[in-house]
């Protein structure tokens, strides 16, 4: 114990020298948000104190839930993040609940009581099923590279299945490639439109929420980005 105190205040020293008192240290309440020295130094700092988190203080939680389910702990923090900035209790107008915004439906399709929902294990737990359900359906080719795989499974995650789908046939309806997130993309915005809606080939319909679904996928691929900088898998 004493050895381990010595050295974390060597350590502290070294940082104070090379960071000057006010370096960025990541403390258990942080989130990943800014400064590019923060992420140098939560790196850094990881590396030597256990129980420092580096991206929140569901990290131990994320990370065990998300490997058991063969999912990339990054993603899913970055999924938290931008469902509901890591607060628990949160709920949205639709009736979305906790870290991962999961819908009651979402929860009865894997046999859980809604009433479990929001407890954090749970709610990652039924992410994470979600996901690997979603890539399931999806059923893209190998050869497909992982940006387009993960857009378009994020897409799905926030938008639906059904309307990637319906783009998916549309971009191959026009000769495009509908394992492409630039194609994908483009007939999710032209989905509101009468003329690509009523194709025969679309199933679900009009859509109108192509601007937020889009939005989340750059702003959660910006963030896995991040996380991806500073954590180990």
């Amino acid at each position: 114990m004493l050895k381990k105190n010595v050295l974390t205040f060597t350590f502290l020293i070294l940082i104070s020298f090379f960071y000057g008192l006010n370096g960025h240290i990541y403390a258990p309440s942080a989130t990943l948000d800014n400064q590019s020295d923060s992420l140098v130094m939560s790196r850094v700092v990881s590396s030597v104190f256990d129980d420092v988190y580096i991206i929140s203080t569901y990290d131990n939680i994320i990370r065990q839930i998300s490997e058991e389910e063969g999912n990339d702990w990054r993603l899913m923090s970055a999924i938290a993040y931008h469902e509901s900035r890591f607060k628990p209790d949160a709920i949205s107008h639709c009736g979305a609940k906790g870290l991962m915004q999961v819908m009651p439906v979402v929860a009865r399709q894997f046999d859980v009581a809604v009433d479990e929902i929001a407890k954090p294990e749970v709610n990652v737990w039924l992410a994470n099923r979600l996901l690997t359900t979603i890539g399931s359906m999806l059923k893209l080719p190998n050869d497909i590279s992982y940006e387009d795989r993960l857009s378009i499974t994020l897409a799905c995650y926030n938008g639906g299945i059904g309307h990637v789908n319906d783009a998916r046939r549309l971009a191959n309806f026009y000769g495009e490639d509908k394992n492409s997130w630039s194609s994908v993309s483009k007939y999710l915005k032209l989905k509101k439109l009468p003329e690509y809606y009523e194709n025969s080939i679309v199933r679900c319909g009009r859509f109108t929420g192509s601007g937020q679904t889009l939005a989340y996928v750059d702003n959660v691929m910006q963030s896995y980005d991040k996380y991806c900088l500073i954590a180990m898998r």
